[in-house]
Formats: structure tokens, C-alpha cells, sequence
């Protein structure tokens, strides 16, 4: 998603090095120990002065890191010409705001996966089919994305503390920041697994907690790292490359498939549940097509989200392009 503005407003990649980095070269930013660092920081001083403390943080961020700041730019100019949200074309003042909104954000996963947030700052929509599926111990996959607060989905498990959530990640610090969560908060019910391919293992392990009844979320808004299965769908008036695993995941452990988002909604926060198919179908004759249906229907919730909360969507590389990317991707990345 990063692409620098040509004189007619459209994006174009900035340059080759950007046209050649793949979201997982670029790495994570907020690390075990930097997280820590923070969750104490907010203890002692507050909301506000963290908030005051972190913000010439992102200021330096954003002047530094020209990748990001362009896919900021990219993504927030074909969001406006999607929808006109704003008065006229987002610029550099939109794109401060969107990265002020993520080190809000930060904070708020962390004070999320603590049990630290206020639920009454939390509202849960189109939850209750998944409270169904609890009572009857039936698992579910959930599609999500980089957007808002995926961690406050955790009021739900406050509603129903038999909730176990395994969510997909392709980063090597999952081991770490799962006993960090253990040592914070060792009843949350999360537990972070590192996936960078679906073996055979992967499948087995996975089929085995939806059989308990668990609930197995991933991203449906980043390429494989070293898979390179995508399929097409519209985004924002441009054709965006978009993961088949959750669908082939959904198919292969024969279980519903929900897409879940959370955004900013007033003072806090919404979490919203939809139903995209009771039960994933890929024939073989139409798979593809197939694809296409549920990654388009992925798609179209998570921009209707963005017209609600367009600042809380954290994809800062070049997301239009990542699909040509995905064969550069190192497999020793971060």
C-alpha cells in the first residue's frame, strides 16, 4: 500500500525499492519488549500523557519511514475517490492522523489482551450465532484483518469464558508475546500460533481445536508469505490480491466462516460478526470462481467498516501491489 502520488492524484509506486518489498521484509515495529515498555509507561503516567509521550514518536516514524507514508497516502486517496468521505483529497494532515490512530491503537491491544479496556466502551454486533456455536461446542474459522482493535473480540469470552481463540500469525515472535500474554493475562483465552504455510501438521492441529469447539481467526488482508495462492477481488475501486487460506481453511475443516472487524465508534470501540457461508464449498470445477465469491464478499464488509473508520485500517506497504510481491518475500523474514 505504499505508492506515492503523481500529478494526477493517482497512486504510483514511488520507486523500484518499494515496488520490490513485500509486507514481511519490511517487519514488525512493536516487539515484545517494546510493548512491555509501553504497558508500564501507560500504568505510571496515564492515557493522555502516554498518548503525549508516543506522539513525536509517530511524527518521527512517519518523516523516516517514506514506505509507510506514501501507502498511508495511497490508501486514504482511493478511499476517498471510492466513497468522497472528505471535503477533498486526503494529504500529509490525514496521514499523521491515520498513524496517530494506530499508536492509539497499540495501546488499546495491549490494555484488550490485559482485560484492561472498558467493556461498557465496547459494543459486539452479529456475536450471538457465535455464542450458538459455543453452547453446542462447534469451532468456526473467523476472517479478519489489520484493522482497529481485533483484540477487544475478547468481551466476547467475558460473556462466555469457555471461549478459546487461536489466531494465525506469521510472525517468530508469537512464542514470545504468548508468554507475555501468559505472564499479563493468563486467562485471556488467546493464544497466538505462528503459521508461515498450511502442512499437513498445520491442518491436523487446527481441525482438532475446532473439533473442541474453539475458534481459529486469520487475516484475509495479507498474501501468503512463501504460499503464493491469491485470488482477485474489487477494494476501493482497484482489483486487489487477497489470500485463499481462510476459505480453503473454512473448506477443509468442513466448519462456518465469520468475518469479524473492529473499529472506532464513538468513545470506543464496535466489533462486528457477519456470516459469510455456514459451510465453505470449493468444487473442483469451480473453485476458482469460487474464490473470487467469498474473498469479494470478504472484501466488501471490510470496506464498508473503512467508511464507518477510515483512519483504522494498518496496512502501511504497498498493498495493491503485494500480490506481484509475494515471490520476493524472503523466507527468513520477520
Amino acid at each position: 500500500m505504499s505508492a506515492a502520488r503523481s500529478r494526477n492524484g493517482r497512486g504510483t509506486p514511488s520507486s523500484s525499492r518499494n515496488a520490490s518489498t513485500h509486507w514481511a521484509q519490511i517487519g514488525e515495529s512493536t516487539f515484545v519488549a517494546g510493548v512491555w515498555l509501553l504497558y508500564h509507561l501507560y500504568r505510571i503516567l496515564g492515557r493522555w500523557p502516554f498518548l503525549l509521550c508516543l506522539y513525536p514518536v509517530v511524527m518521527y516514524y512517519w518523516l523516516s519511514r517514506p514506505l509507510a507514508r506514501h501507502a498511508s497516502l495511497q490508501y486514504l486517496q482511493r478511499l476517498q475517490r471510492a466513497h468522497g468521505l472528505w471535503p477533498r483529497m486526503p494529504g500529509w494532515r490525514q496521514s499523521q492522523k491515520h498513524f496517530r490512530m494506530f499508536a492509539q491503537v497499540i495501546l488499546d491491544k495491549l490494555l484488550a489482551l490485559t482485560g484492561s479496556y472498558g467493556a461498557e466502551r465496547v459494543r459486539l454486533e452479529g456475536h450471538q450465532p457465535l455464542v450458538e456455536l459455543l453452547e453446542r461446542g462447534q469451532g468456526a474459522v473467523i476472517v479478519t484483518a489489520h484493522i482497529g482493535c481485533i483484540e477487544l473480540c475478547q468481551e466476547l469470552a467475558k460473556q462466555r469464558p469457555n471461549l478459546r481463540l487461536n489466531i494465525l500469525v506469521h510472525t517468530r515472535h508469537a512464542e514470545q508475546f504468548n508468554r507475555l500474554l501468559q505472564r499479563l493475562a493468563p486467562n485471556s483465552g488467546v493464544c497466538l500460533l505462528q503459521v508461515s504455510d498450511f502442512s499437513a501438521a498445520t491442518a491436523m492441529l487446527l481441525a482438532e481445536r475446532v473439533a473442541r469447539g474453539e475458534f481459529i481467526a486469520i487475516a484475509g488482508d495479507r498474501v501468503p508469505v512463501h504460499d503464493s495462492k491469491t485470488t482477485q477481488a474489487q477494494f476501493l475501486g482497484h482489483k486487489a490480491l487477497f489470500p485463499c487460506g481462510p476459505y480453503v481453511l473454512a473448506a477443509l475443516l468442513k466448519c462456518p466462516l465469520y468475518f469479524m472487524g473492529c473499529v472506532h465508534e464513538g468513545l470506543g470501540y464496535a466489533v462486528k460478526f457477519v456470516l459469510i457461508a455456514t459451510q465453505v464449498e470449493l468444487p473442483r470445477a469451480r473453485r476458482n470462481e469460487a474464490l473470487v465469491h467469498y474473498a469479494q464478499q470478504y472484501a466488501m464488509q471490510l470496506e464498508c467498516l473503512l467508511c464507518k473508520a477510515p483512519y483504522d485500517w494498518f496496512n502501511f506497504f504497498p498493498f495493491w501491489e503485494q500480490g506481484a510481491l509475494a515471490a520476493t518475500a524472503s523466507p527468513s523474514a520477520p
